[in-house]
Formats: C-alpha cells, sequence, structure tokens
C-alpha cells in the first residue's frame, strides 16, 4: 500500500492523510497495442507518448485532473493521458523546457477511468503552467458525460476514498496476478 503523508490542513486547521494520486502509466490506445506494436511503432516515457501508425502518428502528453471534493478539504487528484494535434504536441514538446511557457491546447481525454463508462473521448483543454509542472487538463463543460458532470459538480469524500482503495486494491492484484505485465495505471 501507498505511504501516506500527514499534514495539517490549511482550510479547517484539522490533521489528515494525503491522498494519493491516481496516475495512468499510459494512454489507453498504447495499451491496446500488441507488445510488438509497442516495441516497433511506439514510444514512450513518463511524459510522452507517440504512436506510428502506417496511415497516422497519435501524439499524447501526461497531465494532471484535479476532481473537486465536495465535503473535504482536499481534491482527488488524478494523472490523465490526452492526445494532441501535431502542432500542439510540437509546441508543447519544444517549450518541455522552458519555466515559463504559458498557453492552452484542445486536447482528447485517452484514458477510461474505472467509475465510468467511455463510449467516447471527452474534449479538453490543456493548460500548460509555469515551473515545468505537467500540464492541467479541464474536461469542455458542454460535454454531455457523467465524468464531466461530477468534475463540475464535485463528488463526495466517500466517493473519493472509494476511489483510491478500488485503485490501490486493482495495484494489488495486477502485481499479484500479472507480475510479467506492467499495470495500466498506479497510485502515484
Amino acid at each position: 500500500m501507498t505511504e501516506q503523508i500527514k499534514y495539517t490542513c490549511s482550510c479547517c486547521g484539522q490533521e489528515h492523510y494525503e491522498w494519493p494520486a491516481l496516475t495512468f502509466k499510459s494512454p489507453d490506445n498504447y495499451d491496446s497495442l500488441s507488445q510488438t506494436d509497442k516495441e516497433t511503432i511506439a514510444e514512450i516515457d513518463s511524459d510522452f507518448c507517440i504512436v506510428n501508425h502506417p496511415d497516422q502518428t497519435d501524439k499524447y502528453i501526461r497531465g494532471t485532473l484535479k476532481q473537486k471534493v465536495n465535503d473535504h478539504c482536499e481534491d482527488l487528484e488524478y494523472g490523465l493521458w490526452v492526445s494532441l494535434s501535431e502542432k500542439s504536441f510540437d509546441d508543447y514538446s519544444d517549450n518541455y523546457n522552458n519555466e515559463n511557457h504559458e498557453t492552452t491546447y484542445f486536447g482528447w481525454l485517452c484514458n477510461d477511468i474505472p467509475e465510468y463508462e467511455f463510449n467516447a473521448s471527452i474534449p479538453t483543454t490543456v493548460f500548460t503552467r509555469t515551473g515545468n509542472q505537467r500540464p492541467e487538463i479541464v474536461p469542455h463543460k458542454d460535454f454531455d458525460h457523467p465524468f464531466v458532470k461530477d468534475y463540475y459538480d464535485g463528488i463526495s469524500k466517500h466517493e473519493a476514498e472509494k476511489r483510491i482503495k478500488t485503485m490501490v486494491n486493482k495495484v494489488g492484484q495486477n502485481d499479484t496476478l500479472k507480475q510479467d505485465k506492467k499495470p495500466w495505471w498506479k497510485i502515484w
């Protein structure tokens, strides 16, 4: 299990344990590739992923999304992947080490979060941040999906803790059942 960090909350003054970020190691499109394709047509590291299909090249970056928790002082943080256009991807990668680069990109969410059904990708705005922090991902408010509704309306502390527990349990299952395979997400 992930080590928890104790802190005194500036919101309520009480001691809490910091929640882990729920992160995905790769975009779903990468995960669906065969092992051979992962080795021959794809490149991935902790922040970038490129998949060179015969008819197109897909480019992804990793960002963060903070899920508002209504009855708690801490938000739930996700580490997610979005696909970008070639122009946006190139601009982001060209400015990756520029601590003052601030801009926005249009992107498509590329991870299916276990608590939701995804029939289509969710459109997002990706905000780069100064100080070389990972970009912030914000879903488009007018897109009709329960995840988008929860993003803007917030979730309960109970629901956030349930999500953390689900992910922690899946990490344990992946470590036990699939020791030869990389889990598709992790607790960070």
